[in-house]
């Protein structure tokens, strides 16, 4: 997949959608691939992708998506865990 176009235009999810986007890098493969997660409207709803790294550079401009903090990823990797091991929508 390639991006010619780092401003997008009309391919742009966030002007297509008028939701947000987000990203949260989650790992790297060697020094060639960045491996990480892509949302749209909802951080938490997230589809794994993985691209080199000026490839995802450009994706990063191409749809204005904000980088989620540490923090941000924290909450949401706790929220999948309630979902996935205990009771989820319970606070502690």
């Amino acid at each position: 997949m390639k991006f010619s176009n780092p401003s997008c235009g009309p391919r742009s999810a966030s002007e297509l959608t008028g939701q947000r986007c987000f990203v949260r890098v989650t790992g790297t493969q060697g020094a060639r691939f960045v491996e990480f997660e892509f949302a749209i409207g909802d951080p938490a709803l997230a589809v794994e992708l993985v691209m080199q790294f000026d490839q995802f550079r450009e994706f990063c401009a191409c749809h204005s998506a904000s980088h989620l903090t540490p923090e941000e990823g924290a909450r949401i990797d706790y929220e999948r865990m309630k979902w996935r091991y205990g009771a989820p929508g319970i606070d502690h």
